[in-house]
């Protein structure tokens, strides 16, 4: 059975990002015969886990499916709540790259216009959104063994902190130093593919 990937990116971004970037071409190369898609979700919570869903829909792949121990979920920001949402859903593994943990608030400050650029769409972030964001997150992890979790905790946008508190009995490596977007990220990709058994 064919395993799928879906590289999901951070807020105010898109499969454009360096990350995802880097992501598309080491899968390409390294693993072609897997069905990579760093895919573009909208910056709204509830339309980007629709939208995730729609994708795996497509690939039939449900919750209650054995397809679903098939999917491998990479996320890096918000797109690494994002993709807890869907691994506690799922039961799939996940790898994160400087997750958002409690995001809404985070994101609180940063209401306002976005455009998304590879979606060609303007969204309006709001406090809607904000609460939206608090009741997706997931309280407690089910399989906290499904994570891979990448922190640096020179991480000048999130608390790397919080994801140690919340990723308990996850996988954890912590970087000394770096940023939010995970510096060397490309030599973490060999780690990602042995943990998420992709070899």
């Amino acid at each position: 059975m064919t395993k799928t990937v879906v590289y999901l990116h951070g807020f105010a971004s898109s499969s454009l990002s360096e990350k995802a970037q880097l992501t598309q071409t080491y899968f390409r190369h390294h693993y072609p015969q897997l069905d990579f898609t760093a895919l573009d979700v909208p910056y709204e919570p509830v339309a980007a886990l629709a939208t995730i869903k729609q994708h795996l829909e497509q690939r039939d792949i449900t919750t209650d499916n054995a397809k679903a121990k098939q999917l491998v979920l990479i996320g890096s920001s918000l797109g690494g709540f994002l993709a807890t949402c869907i691994a506690e859903q799922y039961g799939c593994r996940a790898c994160l790259i400087n997750p958002a943990v409690a995001p809404h608030l985070v994101l609180s400050a940063h209401l306002g216009e976005y455009f998304h650029p590879v979606l060609q769409q303007t969204y309006q972030v709001t406090l809607d959104h904000m609460a939206s964001l608090k009741q997706l997150m997931p309280k407690t992890l089910r399989q906290p063994e499904n994570y891979l979790v990448l922190l640096q905790t020179g991480d000048e946008v999130l608390d790397y902190r919080l994801a140690v508190d919340y990723y308990q009995g996850a996988t954890l490596i912590i970087e000394q130093g770096g940023n939010h977007s995970f510096v060397d990220y490309q030599q973490q990709l060999s780690t990602i593919t042995e943990f998420c058994q992709l070899n």
